[in-house]
């Protein structure tokens, strides 16, 4: 099965074996585990995958890979299709269907798209037991990057306050079809477990975040100025003159929580 891949999709298929074999060994899938593989293109981690588990469902929006991908799943074992955008599949309610208390996701993530997808995902993290998504290297560090570093932003306080993030192993453009002009990362997300999990308002610390690295350079008092005043930021111990790259994720909830108390005792 060699289908042409579709610029339109940000198609690139995987396609060198031992890059494969540490996907599918780093996701250790075994019987019964209810798998959902996000984008199984030409089957290339499908398959093994589904040799694992028994059982898998996959998400394609590509209408025209999905007759191969069946015919060539059927000796192997049960593989459901959803053909759909995957931005649109309520995971949580996945679950229910396929009687799992948690799915494990995976899957070769579109590039230009991986981002929604994650906060997609996210969203749905009660429902999930972990994720292992192949993507931009780029963006992977990004994801696991610390306070203080350059790549540190706004994906990685909101992915971290939700998930432990690791990154795995990198791929290069050769064990793809076509070759993307980057390399590629592996990277696990493991849900925060719900006493882990922050209590404050999640929209509130999502437009705090959004507000602060909306201009990296500005400091907190500047760029938080429409949502919190100095004195606000000062009562949840963050200095007003930081910029937002050396705040860990904690500080950003104990700002969300400063803006809730004062609202509610205006």
């Amino acid at each position: 099965m060699n289908a042409r891949p579709k610029k339109s999709f940000g198609q690139h298929f995987l396609h060198e074996k031992r890059y494969i074999d540490r996907i599918v060994s780093a996701i250790s899938p075994r019987d019964g585990d209810t798998v959902v593989e996000i984008g199984p293109g030409e089957g290339a981690l499908t398959l093994p995958l589904l040799a694992a588990a028994g059982r898998l469902t996959a998400i394609e929006l590509d209408t025209d890979l999905i007759p191969a991908l069946r015919e060539r799943a059927a000796a192997v074992g049960a593989l459901a299709i959803i053909q759909a955008d995957v931005l649109t599949v309520d995971f949580t309610a996945l679950a229910s269907q396929l009687g799992a208390t948690r799915l494990r996701i995976a899957g070769n993530l579109p590039y230009y798209i991986s981002s929604p997808i994650l906060f997609h995902c996210v969203e749905h993290a009660a429902a999930i037991q972990d994720m292992h998504f192949m993507l931009q290297k780029e963006v992977v560090d990004r994801m696991a990057a610390e306070p203080g570093s350059k790549v540190y932003g706004r994906l990685s306080v909101m992915l971290q306050l939700a998930c432990r993030v690791v990154p795995l192993f990198d791929v290069p453009p050769g064990a793809f079809r076509p070759p993307p002009k980057v390399d590629s990362s592996v990277v696990r997300l493991v849900p925060l477990a719900a006493h882990e999990l922050h209590d404050a308002d999640p929209l509130r610390v999502h437009a705090i975040v959004k507000a602060a690295f909306a201009q990296r350079r500005k400091t907190l008092a500047n760029g938080l100025k429409q949502l919190m005043d100095a004195d606000a930021i000062r009562q949840a111990g963050v200095d007003p003159g930081a910029r937002a790259e050396t705040l860990a994720p904690a500080d950003f909830v104990r700002l969300a929580k400063v803006v809730d108390t004062r609202r509610a005792a205006s």
